[in-house]
């Protein structure tokens, strides 16, 4: 009887002290996310100025491509639109897996900028709302910082008040009664989003999900506190030794296994649409965003993704 009490008390030890232990169980970088991602050409279901290309038709026009560690996915920033006609060229890619309760750490040099731009790396189900959204990085128009945001059907809510440096824009995730802005956090730091992120050199990302949380870290390029296994990309990761992450999602006042189900990652880049449009002038962009669009080619120059890498734990 004491030994077994003994074998319990230590299984429960074990588990609570490596209990945010994870082991890698994916690694994506330059060719490899070709083999692990697909190019989605669908009708955008934000509604931007864009034309979701294939992926033969995205490696023909440069709009996807890899060189070493640097994968690249990018608008088209060379033609003139007719108004009468589709977007811009743009991608839009899918994980061909699918993940629960697992780590993501995103290595990024560059992030998509410039007026009109809503660049992404986000995680959703098949049955949106019912199997929520997770979006780890997203913004608009070079507005800084970045913010990360939970989508859910109803009955899923945050409190007001937890362990988090970043700054809550609401507290109830229900995109119907938020008309679909959810609960986000915007991060503490300006270089988290946009030209300050890519001036800095970038950065990196970590979502960690749970059946009891969902947390997001940012550490910028230069940053020297960001975690030795972070930083290498390491095969085993600690997230307890992380610190206090920016944006924090307990399940509290949500149950995150009836709201969140099997997720796809999803890296994109849309132009205006349902965010970005809607705020294109407020945020001190010329003119009107579909016709800036249509007629500035050059302005999307420097508006890519530049990932060295994305590594996943479970």
């Amino acid at each position: 009887m004491f030994a077994s009490r003994t074998f319990v008390a230590l299984a429960c030890f074990v588990a609570s002290a490596f209990g945010a232990t994870y082991q890698q169980t994916d690694s994506h970088q330059g060719s490899g996310f070709l083999q692990s991602f697909s190019h989605q050409a669908i009708a955008d279901p934000t509604h931007g100025r864009v034309n979701y290309v294939d992926q033969n038709t995205a490696l023909a026009q440069n709009l996807t491509y890899y060189s070493g560690d640097h994968f690249i996915i990018r608008a088209d920033h060379t033609t003139v639109l007719s108004p009468s006609g589709p977007g811009r060229n743009s991608v839009r890619l899918q994980s061909n897996k699918q993940y629960t309760t697992h780590v993501t750490v995103w290595n990024v040099r560059h992030m998509p900028q410039g007026c009109a731009t809503w660049p992404a790396l986000w995680e959703v189900g098949a049955d949106w709302p019912n199997q929520g959204e997770i979006d780890v990085v997203e913004g608009v128009n070079d507005q800084s910082p970045n913010q990360s945001t939970l989508h859910t059907s109803s009955g899923c809510t945050m409190p007001a008040s937890r362990s988090q440096t970043g700054t809550s824009t609401g507290n109830n995730c229900d995109t119907a009664s938020t008309n679909n802005a959810g609960c986000g956090v915007k991060a503490p730091s300006t270089n988290s989003y946009g030209p300050a992120f890519n001036s800095a050199g970038g950065g990196w990302y970590a979502m960690e999900r749970t059946s009891s949380f969902i947390k997001v870290w940012f550490w910028s390029r230069n940053d020297g506190s960001v975690p030795a296994d972070v930083k290498n990309g390491a095969t085993s990761i600690n997230t307890d030794n992380w610190g206090t992450p920016y944006a924090y999602f307990p399940s509290q006042s949500c149950d995150l296994n009836s709201h969140f189900g099997a997720h796809n990652i999803i890296i994109n880049l849309t132009l205006c649409g349902d965010w970005a449009g809607a705020v294109y002038g407020s945020d001190g962009c010329p003119g009107d965003c579909v016709s800036y669009v249509n007629n500035n080619p050059s302005a999307f120059t420097n508006a890519y993704f530049d990932i060295q890498w994305l590594k996943i734990y479970g």
